[in-house]
């Protein structure tokens, strides 16, 4: 599972959604959402509407490209965590499946000790839920024009054969 450019259905985000939601509630997080690697957000929490998510998401899409830029000069496989501590807020960045970056934005109120559990029990989760809803050849993102054929392909740009 390592294609940049997944194909998400309305049933797979409204789960995402509902366990991003689950992580920022039993974390104390003031934020919590989901980015794929080319800075588009998946899915969000309720209370993210206080931050500029398009801005966020693109700012960490480029971070964690640059980290593993950094991972690669140093022999590594991947960082597969990023923490940016500031005076007000926190942001703990990780990576599912080197494919989706999960960020959680937190402030004094809750530990990092917390964020890092309730991060951990969230990855385990979404990893077994995006395996099975990717195992189905009708949601595998690689296999989206899987029911048509080659032939129809062609049909739809040839005028000759719009015609019959």
């Amino acid at each position: 599972m390592s294609d940049s450019s997944w194909i998400y259905d309305e049933k797979i985000i409204k789960r995402l959604e509902k366990e991003v939601e689950l992580l920022k509630n039993e974390s104390g997080a003031t934020a919590a959402f989901l980015v794929d690697k080319n800075g588009q957000p998946v899915a969000t929490s309720t209370s993210v509407s206080e931050y500029d998510t398009t801005s966020i998401a693109a700012l960490v899409a480029g971070n964690v490209a640059a980290t593993d830029g950094l991972a690669k000069l140093l022999g590594e496989k991947e960082f597969s965590l990023l923490f940016h501590e500031g005076e007000n807020e926190h942001v703990h960045i990780s990576l599912i499946f080197n494919v989706i970056i999960l960020v959680v934005i937190f402030d004094e109120s809750t530990s990092l000790g917390l964020i890092r559990l309730r991060v951990k029990k969230f990855i385990t989760k979404i990893e077994e839920f995006l395996k099975s809803s990717f195992q189905d050849t009708d949601n595998d993102p690689k296999n989206i024009f899987g029911d048509i054929t080659d032939d129809e392909i062609e049909g739809l740009f040839d005028p000759k054969e719009s015609e019959q």
